[in-house]
């Protein structure tokens, strides 16, 4: 199960050069037939030393990351919403995605034309939200009349508690506000999913700045700009060279670590986006080990058992009988899945069991 986040930003602003870098960094081949599995769709692979590790322990045949799944939008221009440019066909691709990674350009370069003239990254993070709000506004327009119709009918408490609800959301897009603004309810929120609101995801911000700035983002007044801006609006931001990103999507494992280490980085910047995209989300990893494969699986924080059980298959979750899981810090310290066994560290949980981060799980089924 890949999480998805959908890649948008104006023309120029390095979008492409940054998902080209994605999809050339790629999954291993073993976990997917390829990389790109559509003309705007890349998969990596999550990292986790982690899953490393419990491969040394357990020697599988095959080690299995989980992935991460960027979608990539057509450059947005203004009046995309209203089918100026790609735009319009281009925003349904990212209805079901889970978060936003909006790429704003934060460096000069003569050679580079910026679509408006000049960088201002405030009116172009305007610019990309006005049109996700006019995306969200035409979906609100559409469905109000039938609902208030329907409301009027009294046919049921569900219809009028929908209706009031677009209403809400009515008042704050015509405001030029994202629908997150909004103190939701978990039952309001449910019953919006099926609407693929654009301004109700979580939004990542990714300053894309020149390649000699990365090492010193913190002085530009660009990155400044925007990391305050996210602030407001309780959005992530992060600091990333997307031409950076493709020269190092070039090299080999090894090569990618003396490159880093040369520019006096830890780690790239697509890791902290998806790490980033992670924490934004709520997500955690459990694992699964045996003599096959050690495999990485991604759940949101507070998933069953049971739940987390469907993440590998459906029938997993229909037949669960129980988890026998070990945490992670567990096995490392034992050094094998025995020695932890005879030291009781292997624990039966029920499907309601709240699985935790780093969980290692063998799931017990009938179906």
């Amino acid at each position: 199960m890949a999480l998805t986040a959908g890649i948008v930003g104006l023309p120029n602003v390095g979008k492409s050069t940054l998902f080209n870098a994605i999809t050339k960094a790629g999954a291993h081949a073993a976990n997917y037939p390829f990389a790109t599995i559509d003309p705007n769709v890349g998969i990596v692979d999550v990292p986790d030393t982690r899953l490393q590790d419990i491969a040394k322990i357990i020697n599988p045949k095959t080690i299995i990351p989980t992935g991460f799944e960027f979608t990539d939008i057509a450059g947005l221009v203004k009046g995309a919403a209203k089918g100026e440019g790609l735009g319009n066909q281009f925003l349904s691709h990212i209805r079901e995605v889970e978060a936003i990674v909006h790429v704003v350009r934060c460096f000069e370069d003569t050679d580079i034309v910026h679509v408006d003239g000049h960088i201002d990254p405030i009116r172009d993070i305007e610019t990309i939200n006005t049109e996700l709000i006019y995306a969200d506004f035409d979906i609100v327009e559409k469905r109000l009349p039938k609902l208030e119709k329907k409301a009027q009918l009294k046919v049921g408490d569900a219809i009028r508690a929908e209706f009031l609800l677009l209403k809400r959301i009515h008042e704050v897009l015509l405001s030029n506000k994202p629908i997150r603004d909004i103190d939701l309810s978990k039952n309001e929120i449910n019953r919006l999913k099926s609407y693929g609101f654009l301004t109700l995801k979580p939004m990542i911000y990714v300053c894309n700045v020149s390649e000699d700035m990365i090492q010193t983002p913190d002085v530009s007044e660009f990155v400044d700009m925007v990391f305050k801006h996210a602030e407001k609006e309780n959005a992530a931001a992060i600091t990333i060279s997307a031409q950076i990103e493709a020269e190092m999507s070039e090299l080999e494992p090894e090569e990618k670590l003396e490159f880093l280490e040369s520019l006096g980085l830890y780690q790239s910047g697509l890791d902290r986006l998806i790490q980033e995209s992670y924490r934004l989300l709520g997500l955690q990893t459990f694992f699964t080990a045996g003599e096959k494969e050690v495999r990485a699986w991604t759940f949101k924080k507070g998933m069953t058992a049971s739940a987390c059980a469907g993440v590998i298959h459906s029938d997993f979750e229909r037949g669960f009988i129980r988890a026998e899981t070990v945490a992670y810090d567990d096995l490392m310290h034992l050094g094998s899945m025995l020695k932890v066994k005879e030291a009781g560290k292997t624990h039966l949980e029920g499907r309601d069991y709240p699985v935790k981060d780093g969980d290692i799980i063998l799931f017990r089924f009938n179906v």
